[in-house]
């Protein structure tokens, strides 16, 4: 599988254009497009009450290669574990977004990397030349730089990096067909632990964050925040050129299309806003409850490669019930937050 965080209806869009002032992102488009998509612990030191205390803990091992902007995977390789900082901006921010991921991961669920495992976490910059695009390839992480003019570098935005790293693990748990209903499910998830990767990292409530996917990755005069928005689907942007925002928040504007997977980017929108509902009900920090019940729907064991939006709605509530009981507020949340994107008819159903 292979899952590039741009969708492939926006590249068209730029590709198409015939404004003057952006025919290097056009280009840039056009060839993203045409392009063929090929255990460490740590001594940690925190507070409890007036002590200190110290314990071990897993560390990452990232290995961050330089593709030279030529096609060629892994390239060469420009950063290990323990290293000091390269001077270049897209290898050093790779290297602390993937350590940023890693300890949300740890720190929310006690995963141990991708793999679960403390497997190496592999990520390649400056893919291509003018790249507009960062994907997982089944193995690792690869970054384009953007054109300049639309996308301006993929590595600057620490939930698109934890959305690619979102895919293997996603992979890593059993897989989620990249195709229609259970593909929109594969990109959500992503997007899901981008976001809390985030607001991990910034200490942020569900409350206090932005809820966007991408942000950052713009030039300064397209008009529009992010990708994606879970918060709201469909606002994220509206530029002259890209286009307006056509995700759904809400099954009754699914959108039906054999495009882009049969929708696997646009139709996100709704298990997105999805989980915006549980986390900002349950409120307070995202991953410790409405987190929990999303990675334990994934590794539970139970999910068909196929679900569907329903499918993966009832696992969901299976998920709560487990992990808090059924009469628990938690399944409330997750039962009201579907109902309130038309996946399930009413919020006793």
């Amino acid at each position: 599988m292979i899952a590039g965080i741009v969708p492939p209806f926006l590249l068209d869009r730029l590709a198409q254009t015939d404004d003057p002032r952006l025919a290097r992102a056009a280009a840039a488009a056009r060839k993203t497009l045409a392009m063929p998509r090929p255990t460490r612990t740590r001594l940690r030191l925190s507070i409890d009450g007036d002590a200190l205390v110290a314990e071990a803990v897993p560390a990452p091992d990232r290995i961050i290669s330089d593709a030279g902007n030529t096609e060629n995977l892994p390239g060469r390789r420009v950063r290990s574990e323990d290293d000091a900082p390269s001077g270049d901006a897209a290898v050093d921010e790779a290297y602390d977004g993937l350590g940023a991921t890693y300890d949300f991961f740890w720190d929310a669920f006690a995963r141990d990397g991708i793999d679960a495992a403390g497997g190496s976490l592999l990520a390649t910059v400056h893919f291509g030349d003018d790249y507009d695009n960062a994907f997982w390839n089944g193995e690792r992480m690869v970054f384009g730089d953007g054109d300049g003019e639309v996308f301006v570098g993929f590595t600057r935005s620490l939930s698109v990096i934890a959305h690619e790293l979102g895919h293997g693990v996603t992979e890593a748990a059993g897989g989620l067909e990249y195709q229609g209903q259970s593909g929109a499910l594969n990109e959500s998830l992503s997007d899901v632990f981008g976001a809390l990767a985030e607001q991990h990292h910034l200490g942020q409530t569900a409350d206090e964050a932005t809820w966007l996917i991408g942000e950052g990755i713009f030039a300064p005069d397209v008009q529009g925040e992010a990708l994606r928005s879970m918060k709201a689907p469909g606002t994220a942007y509206d530029d002259d050129v890209l286009g307006k925002d056509p995700q759904p928040g809400h099954m009754r504007d699914y959108v039906e299309t054999d495009d882009d997977n049969g929708g696997v980017h646009i139709n996100s929108g709704i298990p997105n806003r999805a989980f915006y509902l549980v986390a900002t009900a349950l409120g307070g920090r995202a991953w410790e409850r409405a987190g929990l019940v999303w990675y334990r729907t994934l590794t539970a064991g139970t999910l068909s490669p196929t679900a569907d939006f329903t499918a993966f709605a009832a696992a969901t509530l299976t998920a709560a019930a487990a992990e808090y009981g059924e009469e628990s507020e938690e399944v409330a949340a997750v039962r009201a937050a579907w109902a309130g994107v038309g996946v399930v008819e009413d919020a006793a159903a």
